[in-house]
């Protein structure tokens, strides 16, 4: 196996003012050699969906769990995940953003837009890594600062994928592979919404991170799944959200409840859609324009 380093950066240094403290991440950074498993199990331990590789503190790459799936469903090779270096799965040149602009969180945003990333990396006057934003805290900043904006209905997909409550665990990760999407509205067999299950569920649940199999590819399912259906794993508390609501409210139970999706309802509470921090993402991004349009015509939004 390759030797680990890993390192957590806070964002911000003793100066950096309150508004950045709020709405930053901490990074977790590996090494270039480090492999696929040390990656997954910095994923699990640390609860975040990415990690930035470095080397000398600069980033070099940057993957997430998605990425790793991709890579190892076109991997023919019989490799353990131990033995795969991560920077043949990672991303290379990072969008990065140096520290101290006025208007950083929108910037963020504007990338995270349009080249439909999760996070942008930031790095200091000598390209040193220093930080990272993501989507959920653009989502966390959206709640706080931009309440009565817009509406959920605004924002949310129409575009529904969902799975039956008593659907196979292996059925349901393979939907999310198949639509490159990292959530699935479970629901019951009226087509009601009774849950929600994500990539984050898979890999909580997760048990290969205890057995030391790390030849095995399921690395996101169970030991036992072949005997467990999908309700196994969701909540039986669903969190949803009206259409009509304030769409700071979405971002706000998201934030709560650390969790980057929500199916929404209408008044009659039937699915009609599903809000996530990419759709918190892009209103974030759009508010600016509004604004500008509002003022130049004269007009509020």
């Amino acid at each position: 196996m390759f030797e680990n380093r890993i390192t957590a950066l806070n964002y911000f240094n003793e100066d950096s003012n309150a508004m950045k403290k709020e709405y930053s991440s901490p990074v977790i950074t590996i090494e270039p050699e480090s492999s696929i498993h040390d990656a997954l199990v910095q994923m699990q331990t640390n609860f975040i969906k990415r990690v930035v590789i470095a080397a000398k503190n600069k980033p070099l790459g940057i993957v997430s769990e998605r990425d790793i799936s991709k890579y190892l469903e076109n991997d023919k090779t019989a490799k353990a995940l131990d033995e795969i270096p991560i920077k043949y799965v990672m991303k290379k040149q990072p969008i990065v953003l140096p520290d101290g602009l006025d208007d950083q969180l929108s910037q963020s945003a504007s990338r995270m837009e349009t080249f439909k990333i999760g996070s942008v990396v930031l790095v200091d006057d000598e390209g040193k890594l220093i930080g990272i934003l993501t989507k959920t805290d653009i989502t966390k900043a959206f709640s706080v600062i931009h309440g009565g904006q817009y509406r959920v209905k605004d924002y949310m997909s129409k575009r529904l994928i969902t799975c039956r409550k008593t659907d196979s665990l292996r059925f349901a990760l393979n939907m999310m592979n198949q639509n490159n999407i990292s959530r699935i509205i479970v629901t019951d067999n009226e087509g009601n919404p009774v849950g929600l299950i994500t990539t984050n569920t898979f890999l909580t649940h997760s048990d290969y991170f205890s057995t030391g199999n790390t030849r095995s590819r399921d690395y996101l399912l169970p030991l036992k799944s072949r005997k467990l259906n999908v309700e196994d794993l969701i909540s039986k508390d669903l969190l949803k959200i009206v259409e009509s609501e304030d769409l700071s409210k979405a971002a706000s139970l998201m934030i709560k409840n650390k969790i980057s999706g929500l199916p929404v309802v209408n008044n009659e509470q039937k699915l009609v859609g599903v809000i996530d921090n990419s759709d918190i993402v892009r209103a974030f991004n759009d508010v600016r324009p509004h604004e500008k349009l509002a003022e130049k015509y004269g007009y509020l939004h």
